[in-house]
């Protein structure tokens, strides 16, 4: 009884799965073929040009279908080229065959990138040039995507289609999908108002998929576009001119110059185009990824030399402030706005790229599919970028750690500098001369560095002097201390000290220090230091009318060996 129950079972979900194979069978109008028979789709009756018996076109394989077509297409026999279109999808009442494979031909001649390479040439379109590894490697097929076309915000597919009647061969057509879309694409894609009112002579195939128009056209608008920029250009120039040199507005136009410029130039080229123009395929596939990524660029140029151009102009107008010994608040928050700054344009470049790659769709139009992997992409430019992206890092490192801030007065290379900018890659400082150093941020991050505003701007200036080792040390302090309690710019005299901090066969050396408020004020008060002390040095100083002392300046000594002691006390 059981074993009974279970057959029955069996039976039963058999059944009802055979119903439903059959029903979504019927709804599509097609069949499977079963696996001893061709790998096709079935079909009630191939509804082409021809009709069913008839195959006027090589159908056997993809390639032979569509050398044939597009032989029969530029004889312009749009009889015999019909009979590669499955019509299953179009109204009767309303197809027009011929006209239906014209436009589809001017589709498949100037707007579909199809790789000739890549279409089998055999009957169950085996893809024979792939690995064994790929899933698709020997498998028949009965569908086959040559190319795509956009059209309302979605993709739309180019798909041949193997298909058999009963009672006849297998044949590789059109999709009758893809012939269903076909009036939509040709509005998009077909020749425009303009091109249509153009002589027939203009309108033939000069060479490649160029037609004359086409050559005559391209040259027409690269001058239109070249215009465009050449007046934006000038227009951008006179307004920067009637601008003051330190006003917000002429370092915004003078940042934008070369971005606007080629804003107008990439706006034009594209403006022009879509409204008067349609090129052809392989020319269009070249140029619209071409013009995207010189308009993305523009954009991502302009947005950037803006914020650049505020941000310079904030803090160049408050230099003095920012360099003021107590305005830490105002370094800080302005280091922390640079990293800011440069975090948004990390963010800017990032969404301009992946715009770009999402929009121009270059992973199939421009054959980078081998790279259309992220992980082997981000590899690459990883590797590629790695001691760029090194030093972004410590560049931010810098501004959110604040070892070194704008406004801050640091000790670089041996000289006294303030920071002014902070950049990707490099800081741009100031020396007290006023010339501009470029140093690497990864000096900042690797190497150490003097900061004399990091928290206390007050710095102990130094002045050291060589004496003669005769010198009296003691006679030189109370003109020091005199100096100190009477100095303008020295705090906290009692810090101030005279010490001997060396000394050798030929002098030694004296180190008079003092408390400046901030390092410009102790540069001025350590130059008046140094000159006051070589003046009270030298009015000590004996000369050479009365030697041997007292002796402040550092002598030459020279001993004669060729004499005896008796001759040096007679000497």
């Amino acid at each position: 009884m059981g074993k009974h129950h279970i057959s029955f079972t069996r039976a039963l979900v058999m059944l009802i799965c055979a119903l439903f194979a059959v029903q979504a069978a019927a709804q599509s109008g097609r069949t499977v073929a079963s696996d001893s028979e061709p790998f096709v789709y079935q079909v009630e009756q191939l509804q082409n040009a021809a009709g069913s018996a008839q195959t006027p076109l090589d159908l056997d394989t993809p390639m032979g279908l569509m050398e044939s077509f597009m032989r029969a297409g530029e004889k312009e026999d749009w009889a015999r080229a019909g009979a590669a279109l499955d019509l299953a999808n179009v109204d009767p009442a309303e197809r027009q065959p011929e006209q239906l494979t014209a436009q589809l031909y001017d589709l498949m001649h100037r707007s579909v990138a199809f790789d000739w390479a890549t279409l089998p040439d055999r009957p169950d379109a085996v893809d024979t040039t792939t690995t064994s590894k790929d899933p698709m490697s020997g498998v028949a097929r009965r569908s086959l995507t040559i190319g795509q076309l956009e059209l309302s915000n979605r993709t739309v597919p180019i798909r041949l289609a193997r298909v058999q009647a009963p009672g006849g061969e297998p044949v590789w057509v059109f999709s009758r999908q893809t012939v269903e879309n076909v009036p939509a694409l040709y509005a998009v894609y077909g020749p425009s108002k303009f091109e249509k009112s153009l002589p027939p002579a203009l309108r033939k195939q000069a060479f490649w998929t160029l037609a004359w128009w086409e050559v005559i056209a391209l040259p027409l608008i690269l001058f239109a576009g070249a215009l465009a920029a050449a007046l934006t250009y000038l227009a951008i120039s006179r307004l920067r001119r009637r601008q003051d040199e330190d006003s917000k507005l002429y370092g915004v136009l003078q940042a934008i110059h070369l971005p606007a410029t080629l804003l107008a130039f990439a706006g034009t080229f594209a403006l022009v185009r879509l409204s008067f123009f349609r090129l052809s395929g392989p020319v269009k596939d070249l140029l619209d990824p071409l013009q995207l990524v010189l308009i993305i660029a523009a954009i991502i140029g302009i947005a950037l030399s803006v914020i650049e151009a505020l941000f310079d102009f904030a803090t160049s107008q408050r230099t003095d402030e920012l360099e003021a010994p107590d305005n830490n608040a105002d370094r800080n928050f302005y280091t922390k706005m640079s990293a800011i700054r440069r975090i948004i344009t990390v963010m800017i470049l990032l969404a301009g790229i992946g715009f770009l790659l999402v929009a121009s769709n270059l992973s199939s139009t421009l054959g980078f599919s081998i790279m259309a992997s992220a992980g082997i992409l981000g590899l690459v430019l990883a590797f590629a970028a790695r001691k760029v992206l090194g030093d972004i890092m410590a560049s931010v490192q810098i501004a959110f750690a604040q070892t070194a801030r704008i406004g801050d007065a640091i000790r670089y290379d041996g000289q006294w500098c303030y920071v002014e900018k902070i950049g990707f890659t490099h800081l741009r400082l100031r020396t007290w001369d006023e010339r501009r150093l470029i140093a690497p941020v990864s000096d900042f991050t690797n190497d150490s560095f003097e900061n004399w505003t990091k928290e206390d701007a007050s710095l102990m200036m130094h002045v050291e002097l060589e004496l003669d080792n005769r010198a009296d040390v003691e006679a030189l302090r109370q003109p020091f201390r005199d100096f100190v309690e009477n100095d303008e710019d020295v705090v906290d005299p009692g810090d101030a000290q005279c010490e001997v901090v060396a000394q050798n066969a030929r002098a030694m050396t004296v180190r008079f220090m003092a408390r400046a408020a901030d390092p410009k004020c102790g540069w001025a008060m350590h130059c008046r230091l140094r000159e006051r002390m070589l003046q009270v040095a030298s009015e000590l100083d004996a000369g050479a009318d009365r030697e041997p002392a007292p002796a402040y300046f550092p002598r030459e000594r020279e001993v004669r060996m060729d004499l005896t002691r008796a001759d040096e006390a007679q000497g």
